[in-house]
This record gives C-alpha cells, structure tokens and sequence, in this order.
C-alpha cells in the first residue's frame, strides 16, 4: 500500500481523518510511526517544523482522529455531535497551539506535535461551525471512505479526487460498459 499522504479533500481537517483509509475494508493506517505523523503535520501545511513525536503523540492524535470522523459524519448526515466524540475535540481544541512567527522569508509555524494537533483540532471547530458543512460529500467510490468538500459547480463533484478515485472508477465502468457491448460480443 502507498504510504504517501494524500492532500485531495479540500481541507486539511478531512485530510488528517482520511488518514485511516478504507475504512469499511481493508483499514490502512497511515501515521504507522511518530515519523509518520510528523511528515503528515508538515506536508499538510499546516506547519513548517516539528519537534520529534512519540508513541504517546501518535495515540493522542488517532483519537483525536477518530473523534472528528465521527463529528464529521454527524455533520455530513446532519444528526447531533456525539457528546464523547465533541470532549476529545473540545479537550484537544483547548490546548497551546503554534503561534506564527513573521520572519524575513515569510511566516513560519515551529510546533511541538502536541501543538500541531491543537491545531488541528482548532480548524476542526471552524470547519464543523462554518459555512462549508453544507459542502461535505463522502466520495462516490464504495472502497474510499474520504469526506471532502464539495466546490464544483452545482455539488456535482463524486469522487474525492479524479487521480485517486474518479479515474479508477470511470475505467472500470467503461471496462464493464465494452465487456458489455454487442461489438465485444461478436468478436
């Protein structure tokens, strides 16, 4: 399995929770290692350094993970926060986050992983109390369990992402669609 995080949902918030793929199957964890964690913290964006994690981090941050999925379906599916799902946010929401410093190349955001997790849990509260949750779409893809927001021009989009999801599925339609024909039948 490819251990490249990917960064296709819209926000980076559904991008840490489709961190756990495929759920309904074959879950694949993606932050295996603190080493792990630390590359998605820091390919997302979201901060330019981090301190080293540990074990401990990395179990913080799949709870906190898993919190969200949960919130997140709640919001997609318009039911109420699950009350032990919102405390781990909340307690996480709560914490020290990473303060941007200004510096002559730009802004940028040392943090500790407990710090990029506040963070984290922080854009969670804005994206789960703002204007996007009407947007939220699970991808049309049975094995993707990928929540993004939906931008596309009459909230059209299926598929997570074209090059992970879309692409797949559109070929093995048209494959079904030519086994199908009855060109394909008289050869």
């Amino acid at each position: 399995m490819n251990l490249d995080h990917v960064f296709v949902c819209g926000h980076p918030v559904l991008d840490f929770v489709a961190t756990l793929r495929a759920r309904r199957s074959t879950r694949f964890e993606m932050f295996v290692t603190p080493d792990r964690l630390c590359a998605w913290y820091l390919e997302s964006g979201l901060v330019d350094t981090v301190t080293p994690a540990g074990e401990d981090e990395v179990r913080e941050a799949i709870a906190l993970r898993e919190a969200v999925y949960r919130l997140v379906t709640d919001a997609r599916l318009a039911e109420d926060f699950d009350r032990q799902a919102l405390g781990v946010l909340n307690a996480a929401a709560r914490r020290v986050p990473p303060a941007p410093q200004l510096t002559p190349g730009g802004r940028h955001t040392d943090a500790t992983p407990a710090q990029a997790l506040a963070l984290v849990a922080r854009r969670t509260v804005e994206l789960l109390s703002g204007p996007d949750v009407p947007l939220l779409k699970e991808c049309g893809n049975p094995e993707c369990t990928r929540v993004y927001v939906d931008r596309s021009r009459g909230m059209r989009r299926q598929w997570c992402g074209m090059d992970s999801c879309g692409n797949r599925i559109k070929a093995a339609a048209y494959r079904a669609r030519k086994k199908g024909s009855p060109a394909a039948a008289g050869r």
